[in-house]
């Protein structure tokens, strides 16, 4: 049973980013293809829009070297199906593996920049300037993701003013979606408005933009539900909350899928998404991590389809 609050979209679009920000985190390197029958069990979900791997360095992320080999097996997919690329060699090789979007990732702060691309964020953004504008001459969407949106831990607090700056530039410079990340997961619905806020202010269609959020102190589906009340209608997630960030420590894993899409439902909010199958699959890949995966609703509904009648067995 579902019951809809005022201000929300009628349809969200989870943009699945488990098979590449959650994999790239863990600490073992799992075979192509297991991360193919991943991607495919989400399609099976209804996750329409996955984003599958990255072409970086092997040495910079070994758990994703096989990206080439990745897109070879799963062949044309239905939806949308981006990659990451820093670099125009990256977008050499996701062009010639049959890539049809990609994404960039830039910082909104100096020292994550600096770790995560060994570039300024003046030089970062330089440096994606020919890769967006090549990527879109070729016909293909470009994602801009902003990490450190609301907190770095080097840096602290970060100004509104530095990410809605970093924000517009992509937007500039040809990237068709802008999504904002709260990488160490610190913020707080008011923060998350009022960013939106400022971006409204400069002339960004809130309808371009979407939210990646981290569960760190528990804030991600708050957060969540401000920016959807505020106009988003894309939230990024990871099916069973995998994810964080190899750069920057305390960042913790993303959003379940499980837990946004329970909340969604049960706002009324559809999403396309069977959450049974999703369960089942996040279920499944747990199994092949060897540990548990951190989502609430994964927990509790796997454990109420392994035993239907717990709920009534237990009481509290």
């Amino acid at each position: 049973m579902s019951t809809p609050l005022p201000g929300l979209p009628s349809l969200v679009e989870v943009y699945e980013v488990g098979p590449r920000d959650g994999l790239q985190n863990e600490a073992s390197v799992l075979p192509v293809q297991v991360k193919a029958e991943f991607v495919r069990r989400l399609l099976a979900a209804g996750l329409s829009t996955i984003e599958l791997t990255s072409f970086v360095p092997a040495g910079r992320v070994p758990q994703l070297a096989d990206a080439e080999e990745l897109l070879a097996l799963l062949g044309p997919l239905p939806g949308r199906h981006p990659v990451l690329v820093p670099t125009q060699k990256g977008l050499d090789r996701a062009l010639a593996a049959g890539a049809r979007e990609i994404a960039v990732f830039a910082s909104a702060t100096e020292t994550f920049a600096q770790r995560n691309l060994r570039r300024s964020v003046a030089g970062s953004l330089a440096m994606f300037r020919p890769v967006v504008t090549r990527a879109r001459t070729e016909g293909l969407a470009v994602r801009g993701y902003v990490s450190m949106c609301f907190g770095d831990p080097w840096e602290g607090p970060v100004p509104q003013a530095q990410v809605v700056d970093v924000a517009l530039r992509l937007h500039e410079m040809g990237c068709t979606e802008i999504s904002l990340g709260d990488t160490i997961g610190v913020g707080t619905p008011g923060q998350v408005v009022e960013l939106l806020r400022g971006l409204s202010a400069v002339g960004m269609a809130i309808g371009r933009v979407a939210v990646h959020f981290h569960d760190t102190y528990g804030q991600a589906l708050a957060n969540t539900l401000a920016a959807l009340q505020a106009g988003v209608t894309t939230v990024d997630a990871s099916a069973g909350g995998l994810g964080g960030c190899p750069y920057a420590a305390s960042a913790t894993g993303n959003l379940a899928t499980e837990d946004l899409v329970w909340q969604l439902h049960g706002l009324g909010v559809d999403t396309g998404i069977d959450l049974d199958a999703l369960v089942r699959t996040s279920v499944w890949m747990a199994e092949q991590l060897g540990r548990p995966s951190p989502s609430r609703a994964l927990a509790a509904l796997a454990a109420t389809s392994a035993s239907p009648s717990a709920a009534n067995e237990k009481s509290c």
